[in-house]
């Protein structure tokens, strides 16, 4: 009765479901590792941000960046803006993550006369984008900043591409490296993403950035589990196709033999030869002949 299973069209199906069911089962793993690696970087953000301040100098230093396990940590440091060497990163966003503006990078000068990149904030992109936009100026004399470690921003690391050709103190991203060139100085590696200023500079100054989303899971671990779903609908389903037309086969045969093998003699269809013409009577002879027959003689 399961002989249909060996037809060209079920063979197919079920090869298609064994493929689909492994298939199927390494997704939803593949979905739980990122569950898992994104679990993971919350806890290790959460420890950075609640560890205690450093001097930056403990965590990077000239032709040193700082560790994957120091990013986020909260540093600080001491000296003055160099406000001349000011640049303006391109195309990020704010805090609502979808105006589009710029981040304002300005070198702290320490005593020793290395400088750390600091970006102090967002602000909001002008209409001309090849002008140098209107940034608000950097505290003057001796400050004290507080803020968070970063390393230094790749093409590789952050899927931006590194564009050529950029007006005049504008970049793409914010790499120790390359602006060190253009310091003519020794520089720190990495940056420090601002929180805090002392003492607190008056006028208005770019928008501070918020700390990084550490509470969030993502929707990984639920594509995880419809992923695990999945496979196991696809044998549940094979089972009930394979029942289905095995029921329908069974009800095709049953109606195949309650048919007649041949028609009953009542609805049988008359023979419609037609029969083959009787001879016919001879002619009777007519008056004219009739008249010229010689009468009987009559007899005494």
């Amino acid at each position: 009765m399961y002989r249909f299973l060996l037809s060209r069209q079920w063979v197919i199906l079920t090869l298609l479901a064994l493929v689909l069911i492994p298939v199927m089962i390494k997704l939803g793993f593949w979905q739980l590792h990122r569950h898992e690696a994104r679990v993971a970087r919350n806890d290790e953000v959460t420890a950075s941000l609640s560890a205690p301040s450093v001097p930056v100098t403990e965590l990077t230093g000239t032709g040193r960046e700082p560790s994957d396990d120091d990013k986020f940590r909260t540093v600080e440091a001491t000296g003055t803006y160099d406000a001349e060497h000011e640049v303006v990163v391109r195309h990020r966003t704010a805090a609502d993550g979808d105006t589009i503006g710029y981040f304002v990078v300005t070198p702290l000068v320490t005593k020793d006369g290395k400088a750390v990149l600091v970006n102090r904030g967002w602000i909001k992109a002008d209409r001309d984008l090849t002008a140098f936009p209107e940034v608000p100026k950097a505290p003057r004399g001796e400050v004290k900043i507080v803020g968070r470690m970063m390393p230094d921003e790749t093409t590789e690391a952050s899927g931006i591409k590194d564009t050529k050709g950029l007006p005049d103190r504008q970049v793409m991203l914010i790499n120790s490296k390359e602006q060190a060139g253009k310091l003519g100085r020794p520089v720190l590696g990495g940056f420090v993403q601002l929180t805090e200023t002392t003492p607190k500079p008056a006028g208005k100054q770019p928008e501070v950035l918020p700390e990084p989303d550490h509470s969030g899971i993502g929707p990984h671990m639920a594509y995880a589990v419809q992923w695990w779903l999945f496979a196991a609908a696809v044998p549940v389903g094979w089972v009930i196709l394979v029942r289905r037309e095995r029921q329908d086969r069974k009800n095709q045969a049953a109606e195949g033999e309650s048919a007649p093998d041949a028609p009953d003699a009542q609805n049988a269809t008359p023979d419609t030869t037609p029969e083959e013409p009787s001879e016919e009577p001879s002619e009777a002879p007519s008056e004219k002949e009739q008249g010229k027959q010689e009468p009987e003689p009559v007899s005494d």
